[in-house]
């Protein structure tokens, strides 16, 4: 893509530039704070400017020492939405200007922050017209489908991610992790909880083509690699199989057909067989002595015993596949999995009940996978599952209020919007509001300037690493969706 600087010579898109940045500068030098539910992407908003530091999130908390903790720089503020389906990061240092309701840089903006030597939204050559035209693009897509939490409190957290998810859509079906570089690929398991995300706002036909990604690129044999790249045509490089993987496929494709229209459920039910059936085939497989192998989990780092992350997705997605495959007409396979979900189901709570439900079966280490061990994950909670959540919460929790991956994970202060989201989704689940609204205050505070939903949160709230990240905005978008189904 072209570095140019925008540049228009209508006098009246330069007269509109002055306005428009001189009024995202006297905001962000006095500090204003936009009332709730103001902020970048709700229809009316005068200007889409910052969204986040306007609205008072980006911030910190201001009161931790962080002098012990880790300082993890933000890579890129937001992903700009570009005419024909193109993307650009926003740098970190932008005072990011778009236009209203979406992720298009306002071009006109663009002049004058060049002009002033300021960083602008992207430096690829947009005019007015063709950035009209994909602000309308993305315009009409949000309107596709329905914002959970419209008219609440958590409105525009949610329009938030869904620009997120929609910013990170690269192709039909492709919803890439992050846009750094090294996260500028689809994950198995991300893509699943953007599926069921996507199915749970009215995208459905969003969801249907990003499983149909995931079967384009699934194994033979049933098996995911970490990651793909975009084109589908295989890993970039040899970090190998994640057996989670296969389980996510599933319960994700069971929990997408859920939101199928009645009419339709027979025919897409058939569509997803092939992904479900090699999927379930797979896991007998993995678990037909019991626990499966050890494997990498939504860690990212070799293991030497399974994991509970590893083990309990397979129980989640062999349950899905049990209604995805009979709805397809294949009541063989469908028995098998009927009966294979219950002998694993059986095998993880004996292994890792008398642990807490913690990441090991063999040591007490607790753990955010022992959120999948309830529902939206396993149809019916494990045992002893309610109290083993609630209690890994201690060890997990970070100065900045959000979560850590497990209590064994490093004590660097640093939160982690993947599971901090999860745990709000769990919770809202669990009919524990509080809970919830809790853990998506401190994900809505700390969003980049820009709105866009981080990957990590520094121990004073700063946003840091990889904006946006898809992972974190589905849960987001699934939480907010509970919320408003419970209130109903």
């Amino acid at each position: 893509m072209s570095d140019a600087v925008v540049v228009s010579r209508a006098r009246r898109t330069r007269a509109r530039a002055v306005l428009v940045l001189g009024a995202a500068l006297l905001l962000a030098v006095a500090g204003t704070t936009a009332p709730r539910g103001e902020a970048a992407g709700k229809p009316g908003a005068a200007l889409a400017v910052g969204a986040g530091a306007v609205g008072g999130v980006g911030r910190g908390v201001g009161s931790v020492d962080t002098g012990t903790h880790a300082h993890i720089p933000l890579y890129q503020q937001a992903v700009s939405v570009l005419p024909d389906g193109a993307r650009a990061g926003v740098p970190s240092d932008a005072l990011a200007v778009y236009l209203p309701g979406t992720r298009v840089a306002d071009p006109a903006a663009a002049v004058l922050a060049s002009a002033v030597g300021a960083t602008p939204t992207t430096t690829v050559v947009v005019g007015p017209r063709a950035a009209a035209a994909a602000a309308a693009e993305q315009q009409e897509w949000l309107a596709a489908g329905q914002v959970p939490g419209a008219g609440g409190p958590h409105e525009a957290l949610a329009r938030a991610a869904l620009l997120d998810l929609h910013s990170l859509t690269v192709a039909d079906g492709v919803v890439v992790a992050g846009w750094s570089s090294m996260w500028r690929y689809v994950w198995p398991r991300d893509s699943a909880f953007v599926a069921v995300a996507l199915a749970r706002t009215g995208h459905v036909d969003d969801a249907l083509a990003v499983l149909d990604f995931l079967a384009r690129v699934q194994s033979p044999d049933g098996s995911f690699q970490a990651r793909y790249l975009t084109d589908g045509s295989g890993p970039p490089d040899a970090r190998g199989v994640q057996t989670d993987g296969t389980g996510w496929a599933m319960w994700a494709a069971g929990l997408v057909l859920a939101e199928v229209d009645d009419a339709d459920r027979a025919a897409v039910a058939r569509r997803l067989a092939p992904l479900v059936e090699r999927s379930a085939v797979r896991a007998l497989s993995l678990v037909a002595g019991g626990l499966p192998p050890a494997s990498p989990d939504y860690w990212e780092v070799p293991e030497r015993e399974v994991t509970l992350g590893t083990a309990a997705p397979l129980v989640a997605g062999l349950e899905q596949a049990v209604v995805v495959l009979d709805a397809a007409g294949r009541p063989g396979p469908a028995a098998a999995a009927a009966a294979g979900a219950v002998a694993a189901r059986r095998s993880v709570v004996d292994a890792f009940a008398p642990q807490g439900y913690g990441r090991y079966a063999t040591r007490t280490v607790p753990d955010a996978a022992s959120a999948f061990v309830l529902p939206p994950f396993w149809t019916e909670p494990a045992p002893g599952a309610h109290a083993a959540w609630r209690a890994s919460v201690p060890s997990m929790l970070r100065p900045a209020d959000g979560l850590a991956p497990g209590g064994g994970w490093r004590r660097d202060g640093v939160s982690w919007t993947p599971q901090t989201t999860l745990y709000a989704w769990v919770a809202a689940e669990q009919g524990q509001v509080d809970r919830a609204e809790h853990w998506l205050g401190v994900v809505d505070r700390h969003r980049t300037s820009s709105g866009a939903i981080p990957e990590k949160l520094l121990a004073d709230g700063t946003p840091a690493a990889v904006a946006p990240l898809g992972w974190s905005a589905a849960c987001v978008l699934l939480a907010i969706d509970a919320l408003g189904t419970r209130d109903t």
